[in-house]
């Protein structure tokens, strides 16, 4: 076994990233209680104090790869970021874990060992904790629809114009889509890979990764060169949505890896999301079960997702929803100005009508329909020929 040198705490957290395949409850129990240089003697050398990982690292401990793990990550641009340094996301694991150790008999028994914060990370891009400070897991099935990309592409733009950072695992399909619209609408994106950050997977999505990279964030618990295996999409999964502050299942059939996302978001006391799909295919079975069990809120734009995400009354769909789709000028009208409005011959009749029948047509009093007439002809809606009344041409059939 070679010698145990550590020249500073840097090697020994690259040391335990290595040797220790987070997340790891009793690894942080006793980086809890001892300093990160003496957790890592102690599991190299094998001492008793160190419990279950004494089994759980006799295959591993004589890993004493640092420098080549820090060149590996230097050749990308990455650096490891551990709970002293002012980057990571503290506060969003804490509140994420915490609400899981609390609530814990309502999640799902295989969550318990995982749902721990990880030990370290290995960041390419920019500061991490200012890009998830307000920040939205989108996910989603990697057998994209066309519906699914346009929705993807949709709330991806919405939540960048309001500064709200989009997070996803990288994967092809709906996850590639939100990296890549974020991109595109100039706003934040945060990618969680299942891999080390200098692996590129998917392959096809290395041109993407390097560009999250630039202009967003890249993370993995996972040292460098780490391949993807499938039970580390699954780990990854609790990152991505202890990160944000809600997570949008866009497209999901009915066993579709992104639902386990939204299974951690709520297991760690997220908002969780689902966007309605068409009912002709299977691509959102997924989704219409979570809403329909009232598992999932049903959202359909940016405005919804940011209203549930943020404090109450900080933003309101409802009104945006009024600016959007404004009433007519028809539209806002009372029943008794709706039914003279009715009475009025169209612009294109080759008169109008007198008020006396327009009134009978509206079934109402003479006095009471001259009145609405003249509120209907300050609107505009209606207008005045000698003693006839017909609608004026810029809103007839309005």
């Amino acid at each position: 076994m070679s010698d145990f040198h550590l020249r500073n705490e840097l090697d020994a957290w690259v040391y335990l990233n290595r040797v220790v395949e987070g997340p790891s409850r009793h690894l942080a129990a006793l980086l809890g209680e001892y300093p990160v240089d003496e957790v890592a003697y102690g599991v190299y050398h094998a001492r008793d104090w160190v419990g279950p990982l004494l089994h759980q690292t006799a295959s591993r401990r004589d890993w004493l790869r640092q420098d080549e793990d820090l060149a590996a990550a230097r050749s990308v641009g990455a650096r490891l970021i551990t709970p002293a340094d002012p980057e990571w996301p503290r506060e969003e694991f804490e509140r994420a874990f915490g609400f899981f150790a609390q609530a814990a008999g309502e999640a799902p028994a295989s969550f318990d060992a995982e749902a721990v914060a990880p030990h370290s990370l290995w960041v390419r891009g920019g500061n991490l904790q200012q890009a998830v400070r307000e920040s939205v897991a989108l996910v989603g099935t990697r057998a994209m629809s066309r519906y699914g990309y346009e929705a993807t592409q949709l709330l991806a733009r919405d939540l960048c114009q309001h500064h709200v950072t989009v997070v996803s695992g990288g994967a092809l399909g709906i996850d590639t889509t939100a990296h890549q619209q974020a991109l595109d609408s100039g706003g934040c994106t945060v990618t969680v890979a299942a891999c080390g950050v200098d692996y590129p997977y998917p392959a096809r999505n290395e041109p993407l990764l390097n560009a999250i990279a630039a202009r967003g964030v890249m993370i993995s618990e996972y040292p460098p060169g780490t391949t993807p295996q499938r039970h580390r999409f699954l780990t990854r999964n609790r990152l991505v949505a202890a990160l944000t502050a809600g997570t949008v299942v866009v497209e999901a059939s009915f066993r579709s890896g992104a639902l386990n996302t939204a299974n951690w978001a709520e297991a760690l006391g997220k908002v969780v999301m689902a966007v309605p799909g068409p009912i002709t295919g299977r691509g959102s079975v997924g989704c219409h079960l979570r809403i329909q069990d009232q598992r999932a809120q049903l959202v359909a734009n940016g405005e919804q997702i940011r209203e549930l995400i943020s404090p109450v009354g900080q933003v309101d769909a409802g009104e945006q929803f009024e600016l959007d789709f404004a009433a007519s000028p028809t539209q806002r009208l009372s029943r008794n100005e709706l039914r003279v409005f009715d009475a009025v011959p169209p612009s294109d009749c080759a008169e109008g009508a007198r008020a006396q029948d327009i009134a009978r047509d509206a079934g109402m009093r003479l006095p009471l329909a001259i009145h609405l007439l003249v509120v209907l002809e300050k609107q505009q809606l209606v207008r005045r020929q000698g003693n006839l009344w017909i609608r004026d041409s810029l809103h007839d059939g309005h």
